[in-house]
């Protein structure tokens, strides 16, 4: 039988993919990228954007299209058998690319063509392409003498196994714990929807009398926010911020070297630190203004955030611990709202949620989407989508949508692309969103949190960002933007989940079909704000611990990693943290790939500042205005990095963001 990771088809046969496939697959394509790399040097007569850049633009498709499909499965139904291949082929991959951006006859080529009257004709995003090339090969060490490319290679190599192996050991710390609770009784508290759930995880564990609590977000959640028993908090609460510190997963040597990995890179690349060679190319350009821009927040958060402590030490009347806040600051808000979130979920079956989706975003995007079946999946579980122009009928992507958390699957919620097409040329996108939501039971449906909710909406912008690309230069369609922009057509989604007239599209009782009740939905918008400081100094504490880590940290200077960590978020906490906290050790969106988020977690605040600001032109104009909504289709979503992200944002708003959205938005500014 032919290895189907041997032929880019847009319907991939999950069916037939087996761990078995992919060495094999990826050394015929390591080798037939190395047959287009030496095509491109030998191109007869002068050099032109067809036999250089857009050769070098394809160079590597087949090979992301195996290595992707494999990266994939190995995060959604991960085998032993699996896991083994990825990390085979992790070294030769990244040797490869490594090899790419340092190779001097192709480096020589690109700026040879630079020189030529084509180039100079060049105009919109091939321009932006050849100067990005450019710069990509200068930051990626095509400048170095051959010894400091063999010791850029060898470091390029040793990061992408070690942070594979960072996410591994998280993955496998998280499924490793549970707890069975025999007695329900201490039980106290806890909604229903979390024991039945509880329960069915017990049975399915061949524990028929017992609840079984897990430390995926589902199961944990619930457990810190309304479970009465403070020793069963505890314990779960340590427990997640303790993984991957234990025996051969012990994540926090693999930290140290991670660190001392990415710091020497940038030293050999001439740059004062990691963060500085990371965000060259993004919106924040430095890691001091990066940090700047995160001080600047913390400093006007500030008084909210000491008066909302104050408020929450006063009502339970005690000093309190980490495994508390959750708890009591749910109790204070149902005191000050009569509000729990709980009465929310009858209202949130999953397909009602994505038909209404569906549905508001096909009518401000002139899209529509419908389920198709009869596509191999890797799941039962998993749904598969079709995406057309509406005008047009044109097919414009597809899209897979896995919900539920499973043993074999990552954690948190994301999106990835599969396929980067061309609609325009009549190739679709492909891509792929994922989470890890409440899973249905056998008497009822998926019934969501409002939070779930939201991350649905979040990760739909993402893919809606991939497949309404229109950039004709493969590197710069979709997402493949500054880091520090992605975020923007995600987190603008969820506005939505916030309107009165996009929720009455999706938002019905389950069983009755009723809207949300006025005074319910009332409840929860006067809610919204409430602790709205602790949010936010929670996000800026993950980006500015990041980038401590990544400008300030020396091991020499600094001592344990761990310990640094948490003096660094000690101001951001309502609480002082216990001495076994270890968080920085499964904070997977740092340390699970290369690069990451590393550097770069202050971009969801960054684009939250732009999501907010963007988002007062649509309630200025109507939140399902057509025509705001092709505009944000055609100067946001559709243009991918075929044009400096901060001149979209003002072709969009006719001005630079503003950050006064954003805290009016989460209730920060002065009364």
């Amino acid at each position: 039988m032919q290895n189907p990771l041997l032929s880019n088809e847009f319907r991939i046969p999950f069916d037939l993919i087996r761990a078995e496939h992919v060495q094999p697959a990826v050394t015929e394509l390591l080798a037939d990228c190395q047959t287009r790399l030496e095509r491109i040097l030998a191109a007869p007569g002068p050099r032109t954007y067809a036999n250089t850049l857009a050769a070098l633009d394809s160079i590597s498709e087949r090979l992301e299209y195996a290595v992707g499909i494999t990266r994939h499965l190995e995060g959604v139904a991960t085998t032993p058998e699996f896991r083994e291949a990825l990390n085979a082929i992790q070294g030769p991959v990244t040797e490869f690319f490594s090899k790419l951006t340092l190779n001097a006859d192709l480096y020589a080529a690109i700026k040879q063509f630079a020189t030529t009257d084509e180039a100079k004709q060049l105009t919109g995003t091939r321009a932006r392409y050849l100067k990005k090339t450019i710069d990509s090969f200068r930051r990626n060490g095509a400048e170095l003498d051959p010894i400091g490319k063999a010791k850029l290679q060898e470091m390029d190599i040793e990061l992408s196994k070690v942070t594979t192996k960072f996410g591994e050991n998280v993955l496998d710390s998280t499924n490793e714990f549970e707890l069975l609770i025999d007695d329900e009784a201490l039980l106290a508290g806890l909604p229903e929807s979390a024991r039945v759930g509880a329960r069915e995880s017990a049975i399915a564990k061949g524990h028929p009398n017992s609840w079984r609590f897990t430390l995926q977000a589902p199961s944990y959640i619930p457990v810190l926010t309304y479970l009465d028993d403070e020793g069963i908090r505890e314990k779960l609460h340590r427990a997640h911020n303790a993984r991957a510190t234990v025996g051969d997963r012990d994540n926090r040597p693999i930290l140290a070297r991670i660190l001392e990995l990415r710091n020497a890179k940038a030293h050999l690349l001439g740059y004062k630190n990691f963060a500085d060679l990371v965000l060259e190319d993004r919106m924040a350009h430095t890691g001091q203004s990066a940090q700047d821009f995160l001080e600047n927040l913390r400093l006007r958060t500030i008084p909210f955030f000491e008066k909302e402590n104050a408020q929450l030490r006063d009502f339970a009347g005690r000093e309190l611990q980490p495994w508390d806040m959750t708890y009591y600051a749910e109790k204070l808000r149902q005191k000050l709202y009569d509000f729990d979130e709980e009465e929310l979920r009858p209202y949130f079956p999953v397909e009602s949620v994505m038909k209404g989706m569906f549905d508001i975003f096909g009518r401000l995007f002139d899209i529509h989407v419908v389920e198709q079946t009869g596509t191999p999946t890797w799941d039962p579980a998993v749904k598969y989508y079709r995406l057309e122009d509406a005008p047009s009928k044109a097919f414009l992507g597809a899209f897979y949508a896995d919900w539920y958390p499973r043993e074999n699957k990552r954690g948190g919620a994301w999106m990835d692309n599969l396929i980067v097409g061309s609609p325009p040329e009549g190739k679709p996108h492909l891509g792929v969103i994922c989470g890890n939501m409440t899973s249905p039971l056998p008497d009822k449906p998926a019934l969501l949190t409002h939070r779930e909710v939201e991350t649905i909406f979040h990760e739909f912008g993402h893919l809606l960002h991939h497949c309404l690309s229109r950039v004709s230069v493969r590197s710069l369609a979709g997402t493949s933007v500054a880091w520090d922009f992605v975020e923007l057509p995600s987190q603008i989604m969820e506005n939505w989940c916030w309107e009165r007239e996009s929720l009455d599209l999706f938002a019905r009782h389950y069983q009755t079909g009723e809207l949300i009740p006025r005074d319910l939905f009332e409840k929860m918008v006067r809610a919204r704000n409430f602790r709205g400081a602790n949010h936010q100094m929670r996000q800026l504490s993950f980006g500015t611990v990041d980038l401590s880590l990544h400008r300030i940290y020396d091991a020499s200077r600094d001592g344990d990693i761990v310990a640094y960590t948490r003096q660094v978020l000690g101001p951001f906490s309502a609480v002082p943290f216990p001495e076994d906290h270890c968080m920085i050790a499964s904070f997977t969106h740092l340390f699970a790939s290369p690069v990451g988020y590393g550097a770069g977690y202050y971009s969801y605040k960054w684009a939250e500042v732009l999501d907010a600001d963007a988002f007062t032109r649509f309630r200025r104009e109507g939140v399902f205005n057509e025509k705001v909504g092709r505009e944000y289709r055609d100067m946001i979503l559709s243009r991918g990095d075929s044009e400096d992200p901060g001149e979209l944002y003002r072709k969009f708003m006719g001005r630079d963001p503003d950050v006064t959205a954003l805290l009016e938005r989460a209730g920060l500014v002065p009364a």
